[in-house]
């Protein structure tokens, strides 16, 4: 296969981007077609969909919700999920959908950023709501099983999202915001970024856009993420079913796409390869023909011919729309690609002066068509300004490009770690840890993983007389941050190594890494999954 050729850079309009105008274009010409399968053995129709999205939005209106309002969404992969953003989409709201894995401050900021007086929430992930002060969140409406604690903000049953169908839904554009999609924090408090349904198209569109109604595509990266968003968009946009999970495991991910009848990957990354290497007979096709894979090294590009599936690499983040990609079975083996149709693409130095070709800079962005990148930070004009000085989208990451137009992601200028798919902020984390009995300082780092991306590692000097047990750091960490946030490696030191200006020099402290005295977290036994939720 050539390189990926199904995306067109040309202007985005709501026909090819926006859920409700989707939802009641496939629902009106194929309604008994599969819209989405679930983990319970469950499915929608297209018609169904549509129907569950207009009652949705009805629930949503009679609880105050206007067009234009943002939503919280606390919920996994699911048909609850899918109701509350169908819902909210046909009402012209915008979702704020939020990592399942957040809690303590770092959900207290993301939700009161997100400025809502309503949220769709788990119930098994309510009582972490009752730890804070929710700031304008009024109303929690409860969707999925479980039993949820008692909480000060009125709460309802998910019962008011299944009643008479809204008449008149909204017609967004590609230009009005579709979704507020939260950074991972990565240059201090995470951000709201402003998403308009043009840019989730294009997203959907650079990754996904081959899909169609004989394909089927299991999603397993969690719709929090705009990878997945994207790819659940481009199926509607393309009539092809979607498969939602919950979660997914490296040793059974190969069996679960099989049962549950999937061609299509959302995407597979590089690092969890070497577990499905071990897990499968060298011998089986893989269930899925295509899929992303990110990056591609010489082991991953061996694993895809062996087991009999194509694949391409990309570069994207939260707020462009996959700018770079990789032809098909490329073997330029640690390149993302080269940049896609529709985007100019510069790696400059501190000055947003061009580097020479090779030399490492910052990689800036500016798409052909409008509104298919990021419309800025919420509340935030001055984060907004400051990425998008000079007409050009600034993306914090280290890059070089070679003579051939290959680019290769070298480091983040922010300070960021990413661990199995997510990227995790050293600031929060160094946040969390400072309020630890006994800390005097903290630095967090990325150390190398032997699959492929970072593990956690936190370098501390106590106080003075201080005993700072790892073990009852980890078990401090594990009740106030999302589980892969919790630092695997924990370091003792008298004291930080600093510059001159008193800054901790942390180049320092990735050179030395792990040290024979660094505490491991899983040598010690203490492994940390994230919470599996009832269906």
């Amino acid at each position: 296969m050539p390189f990926p050729h199904w995306f067109e850079d040309r202007p985005a309009t709501a026909d090819t981007c926006v859920v409700p105008t989707l939802l009641a274009r496939r629902a009106s010409e194929t309604p008994d077609a599969v819209c989405a399968t679930f983990a319970d053995g469950s499915r929608w129709t297209y018609g169904e969909a549509w129907t569950y999205a207009r009652q949705a939005a009805a629930g949503l209106s009679k609880v105050g919700v206007r067009e234009g309002d943002r939503v919280l969404l606390f919920l996994p992969n699911g048909a609850a999920f899918l109701r509350a953003w169908f819902g909210a989409s046909a009402l012209g709201a915008v979702i704020a959908p939020l990592n399942v894995a957040l809690r303590g401050e770092i959900l207290r900021h993301a939700v009161v950023t997100a400025d809502a007086a309503v949220m769709v929430c788990h119930p098994e992930l309510a009582d972490r709501l009752a730890e804070f002060d929710a700031g304008r969140l009024e109303t929690v409406i409860l969707a999925g099983a479980g039993t949820a604690p008692s909480l000060a903000l009125r709460t309802l049953g998910e019962e008011v999202l299944w009643g008479e169908p809204l008449a008149e839904t909204a017609s967004p554009e590609p230009w009005d915001i579709g979704a507020v999609l939260f950074t991972s924090g990565t240059t201090g408090r995470a951000k709201g970024v402003l998403c308009p349904y043009g840019h989730l198209g294009a997203a959907g569109a650079v990754s996904h856009g081959y899909l169609g109604p004989e394909d089927r595509i299991y999603i397993y990266t969690p719709l929090f993420h705009t990878l997945a968003l994207g790819a659940a968009l481009s199926a509607l946009a393309g009539g092809a079913p979607m498969h939602l999970a919950p979660s997914f495991s490296a040793q059974t991910l190969w069996a679960d796409v099989q049962a549950a009848g999937c061609n299509r990957l959302v995407g597979l990354l590089s690092s969890i390869t070497s577990y499905l290497a071990a897990s499968v007979d060298p011998g089986a096709k893989a269930p899925f023909d295509f899929t992303m894979m990110s990056p591609i090294t010489p082991d991953t590009a061996a694993f895809a011919k062996r087991q009999g599936f194509s694949y391409f690499a990309a570069f994207s983040m939260t707020e462009v729309s996959v700018p770079i990609l990789t032809p098909v079975d490329s073997q330029t083996y640690g390149s993302c690609g080269r940049v896609r149709d529709g985007i100019e693409a510069r790696i400059v130095d501190a000055h947003d002066q061009p580097v020479e070709v090779g030399a490492v800079g910052e990689l800036i962005l500016r798409a052909n068509q409008p509104w298919t990148m990021n419309a800025g930070y919420l509340n935030d004009p001055a984060a907004t300004a400051a990425a998008w000085r000079n007409g050009w989208f600034h993306t914090g990451d280290a890059f070089r490009c070679d003579a051939a137009g290959n680019f290769y992601f070298v480091d983040r200028l922010k300070d960021a770690i990413r661990r199995r798919g997510e990227n995790v902020s050293s600031q929060e984390v160094e946040r969390e840890i400072a309020a630890f009995p006994g800390v005097l300082e903290v630095a967090v780092i990325g150390v190398p993983s032997p699959h492929g991306d970072q593990e956690v590692m936190a370098v501390i000097a106590p106080e003075q007389g201080a005993d700072v047990s790892p073990r009852a750091l980890t078990e401090f960490l594990a009740a106030r941050c999302a589980h892969f946030m919790v630092p695997r490696f924990v370091r003792l030191v008298p004291a930080l190594p600093k510059t001159s200006t008193n800054k901790v020099t942390k180049d320092q402290l990735r050179r030395e890494a792990v040290t024979p005295d660094t505490w491991d977290r899983e040598a010690e036994g203490l492994r940390l999954r994230g919470q599996v939720l009832s269906a």
